[in-house]
């Protein structure tokens, strides 16, 4: 495979977005654990999401 003379630049521009695309899926693991680390710490204290009212029959 020959990629002519901007081998050089094609190469490091697929290696560029496969670094991005991997730092951004470790960010977002790295967030999620985060985000079930506090969530639990809160229902651990005894602090629970609150759960709005079903307004499915208000509509009609």
């Amino acid at each position: 495979m020959d990629l002519g003379p901007h081998a050089g630049f094609i190469l490091a521009s697929y290696g560029l977005c496969l670094m991005t695309a991997l730092i951004l899926i470790a960010w977002v693991r790295l967030d999620k654990a985060a985000q079930e680390k506090a969530l639990n710490d809160l229902a651990d204290r005894g602090i629970k999401r609150a759960r709005p009212e079903d307004r499915s029959s208000e509509a009609s």
